[in-house]
Formats: structure tokens, sequence, C-alpha cells
């Protein structure tokens, strides 16, 4: 079978690896260079249970559900748990490197809402790059067809089927046909005026396949990390940092999350990230302050050697200082709906990864679910290319119809499209709170900016605009049609929400 892959993050080249094993022919093509995107900057590590480490996979699908607000598959859940350990085994048999304790035995950390330590990390807080070099070397050696630099444009169907993809190349334009397409394209992290992800997290595979016509699921469901250096580039401090015992403190000091949940600065992400939205509000927008100055110089450098450079960097010492932090969009639990085998709703197209809805993460992701989600979807859609079935039927999310302008308030002037006025508009109204009136405002802005587009887009950055004004609306609808609070979607205008405003997230605030 001829196998398309589009994406080269840990879901595609890990699906190379396991199609070209399995004796497909593979193509892997990327929109940038072999192995980039967002996996390289996964600090954490990968969530697993394994053998002998007195934790249990019972656990881990407890701690998942319990963090996804209830609203993860448990199927789904089960599965992603139970295949730890094999997902462990590919990586190191690709040449992943994992640390290692002192008794020889692989090095866990703890992060927010597991009940255990069970983070495996690489290189101290560079595991996404790590895994990125093993997979990637993996890759080249298994001899796969890699098209670098092709920016997925359109999919092409034939017969009832998806056939394969139509790709920018510089400003010209080439086909590749396959028997089965397997998207793994990442999030759209540049939705957002802050995020910790690629500034090529445009969604392009998302968007390719809602207007394939593919369903999408959950997508009003974005996360937050709560702890991203308020500084230009938004750069992540992993959640492992207060894993090992780092405190949020508000500008007087004060740790403010003890009176917010009994796991304080190890609440699931969504709670942590509003409550230093609330907490920012209050003291002005001013960022607030992350406390790691009694784990002291040398635990900090030896756990984590990337960030500690990058603050270094920066002019920072987080040995002797408090480090200003603020959240920023960081992941998509949303996506093109699949089931457990990661097949989508047209048939011989397959999604992985963040671009997918595979229904482990629910409302809002338990911490380094993610690198392991994407190596066991990774298997679960190269084992179904030669297993034929019919589509378990989901959750969908399809979206309800455009507000009719006519019915609508005379709208406020709508500024001009540009990818800033964009990112500003998501941030405000699909950010961390949304309400009504910002969701109807931001659906007229959307609605004309894409009837004002030139179409079809010509070039590169103007198809990666057309994607984020399309999934931004439809963001939009799916966040207004769910008019209570869950997870990671905050209605302010649901009488449950908590009453604080929306931060002003301030990049340069000192700390």
């Amino acid at each position: 079978m001829r196998v398309l892959i589009i994406g080269s993050g840990i879901a595609g080249l890990s699906a190379a690896l396991e199609a070209r094993a399995a004796g497909h022919r593979v193509i892997l093509a990327t929109r940038g260079a072999l192995g980039g995107g967002s996996t390289p900057r996964a600090q954490g590590g990968i969530a697993a249970v394994l053998p002998g480490t007195g934790d249990s996979v019972d656990a881990h699908v407890a701690d998942t559900l319990r963090a996804g607000a209830g609203h993860g598959d448990a199927g789904a859940v089960r599965l992603l748990c139970g295949a730890a350990e094999g997902a462990i085994a590919a990586l190191e048999h690709a040449g992943t490197r994992f640390d290692r304790a002192a008794g020889g035995e692989r090095a866990r950390g703890r992060e927010a809402a597991h009940s255990a330590a069970r983070i495996l990390h690489a290189g101290g807080d560079r595991t996404g790059a790590e895994i990125s070099r093993a997979l990637c070397a993996a890759v080249r050696a298994a001899e796969i067809d890699v098209r670098e630099d092709h920016f997925l444009a359109e999919l092409l169907g034939a017969g009832g089927r998806v056939r394969g993809a139509e790709f920018w190349r510089g400003t010209g334009r080439e086909e590749i046909f396959a028997d089965a397409v397997i998207l793994a394209t990442g999030g759209a992290g540049a939705l957002y005026a802050y995020s910790t992800t690629d500034t090529l997290a445009t969604g392009d595979g998302v968007a390719a396949a809602a207007r394939a016509g593919a369903a999408l699921a959950d997508i009003e469901f974005y996360q937050f990390h709560p702890t991203a250096l308020a500084r230009p580039g938004s750069f992540l401090i992993s959640e492992a940092v207060r894993g090992e015992g780092a405190l949020l403190r508000d500008r007087s000091g004060r740790r403010f999350l003890t009176a917010v949940h009994p796991d304080a600065e190890l609440a699931p992400r969504d709670v942590v990230a509003r409550a230093i939205a609330a907490t920012m509000a209050r003291d002005g927008g001013r960022p607030v302050d992350l406390d790691a100055r009694h784990l002291g110089a040398e635990r900090l450098a030896a756990r984590f050697p990337g960030i500690t450079r990058e603050l270094a960097d920066r002019g920072l010492d987080w040995s002797r200082e408090c480090i200003p932090v603020a959240p920023a969009a960081h992941y998509w639990m949303g996506g093109i709906e699949t089931d457990i085998r990661g097949r989508s709703t047209l048939p011989g197209l397959y999604a992985i990864g963040e671009a997918a809805r595979t229904g482990v993460h629910g409302a809002n992701r338990l911490a380094s679910n993610s690198l392991l989600e994407a190596v066991v979807f990774a298997r679960q859609a190269v084992a179904a290319l030669t297993a034929p079935g019919p589509w378990r039927q989901g959750h969908g999310t399809h979206p309800e119809p455009p507000l009719p302008l006519e019915s609508a308030p005379a709208p406020a002037p709508a500024p001009a499209y540009s990818r800033s006025a964009l990112q500003g508009l998501c941030w405000e109204h699909l950010g961390l709170r949304r309400d009504r009136a910002g969701l109807d405002r931001t659906e007229r802005i959307l609605r004309g900016w894409i009837r004002d587009a030139p179409s079809p887009p010509r070039g590169i950055a103007a198809a990666e605009d057309q994607n984020l004004r399309e999934l931004a609306l439809a963001i939009t609808r799916a966040a207004r049609a769910r008019a209570s609070s869950l997870g990671a979607h905050e209605r302010a205008d649901d009488p449950r929400s908590s009453p604080s405003p929306r931060p002003v997230h301030q990049l340069g605030a000192t700390a």
C-alpha cells in the first residue's frame, strides 16, 4: 500500500516508521525541515506506567479522565494508558535515550494532576528534542521517501475516498497520490497572540480536512499552559518545574493557589491557568511569579538545563530571583474526529497527534499525555490500514449555522485583517474566558474577513491565513454552542463560572 503521511513531529515520524516496518511504501511530507514543529519544544516528558514502579494503569486512567473534566472517552483513555509500555519500547528501539536514575532504572518525574511520578524525561527538560532526534535518524536510516518544504494545500479525493494531497512548493503546486493519507500536522497555536507553539502551527491539516468534509470534534477546547515566560516569544516553563516543588506567588509574594484547589500548584492546567489569569487581572495585568529559588542553582541546572540556559540568555537567574509567568496557548484537545484506530469520517483519511480528536484528552489534557498519544495512535492508525472495518461513530461537532447578519445588532467597526489582528481577537474572545457577546462579535468580524479575502489564496502565507480564519470561525461557533463551562472552555456568562475578568497579558513586566 502507498501511504502518504503529512507532518514530521512525533506522530508523523512514528507512523512513518511503523508503516515502513509493515511493508508499506511510505511518503513523508512535511511543511518545513524534517523534525520541525512543536515536538522538539516538548520539555516535561512522556507519561507512562511501567512495570515494577508501584504505579498502575488504572491510576493513570483515573487521572486522565479526572483532568479531562469527565469529558474523555473512557475506552480510548484505557487504550492510551495501557499501551504506554509498548510505546516507550518503540521509542527506545528507535534510539531515544531516556534519563536514568542512580540505580539504572528510567528516571521519573511528577507533573500536575498526576497521582504518581510517571513522567519519563530525556536530557532533563529536552525530551521532545531527544525523541525528535532519534526518530528523524531512524526515518533517514529506513530510507523513507521524505519530502521537505511541502505545505499542505488541499486533500484530493476520488471514488468517495481521500486519494492524496496537493501541496504548495514555493510558488508552485505538486500533487501526491496515495492509497491512504495520515494527517499528523499538529495544532493551531498561531491563532493566539501568546502561544508556546511553533509559529508554523497554523492548523493546515485540520482546515484541509474540514474543507474536504471530515467531521471535527471538541474544537472549543483549547488548552492554555499556565506558565509561559512573560516575555516576547512566550517561552514554555515546564510543568515539571512545579512538579519539583516550584511555587506560584502574586505580586505581594502570597501563594494564591492554596485557596483555589487542594493540589495548589499541581492542580489541573485549566484550574491553574484561570487562577493565574484572575490574579493577573486583580494585579492590573502584571504576570505572577514562579518561585524556584529554594530548589537551588545546582538542582535547577541539572534537572532543567534547557530552561536554565534560556533564562540566562535573557538575563534571568531563577536560582536567585522569581520568574514572571503568564498563560499562553499550548495544545488543542479537539481536531479531526477519529475512532480509536485513527480513522476519520472520510474513507482513506486518518489523523493522529494534535491534529486529531481521539477522545483521550476530554476537555483538558493531562500533562505529558500528548507525546504518548502520538505514538500510541500512530501505531493504531498504521495497523488499521490493512484492517478495514466500519468507522466507530463518536461525538462529532457539527457547528451551528452562521449567525444571520440581518438579525444581529449593528457591529462596532471591524479592524482590517492582519495576522496580529486575528491573534488579538482570538486571545480576547477565544482564550481563557468566553461569552456570547464576544463570540457573536468575533463571528461577524471573521465572516467579514473571510468574505473579503482573495479566493483561492495566492501563496503559502495567504493559505495560512485562510486556514486560521476558517478554524477561528469553527472554534467560535463550537464555543458558542457550548453555553456552559467545562474544562478548558470557560463561559464567563455561565452562572457557575468564577467572576474574574479577562487578564491583560503584559509582556516585559518585571518580576
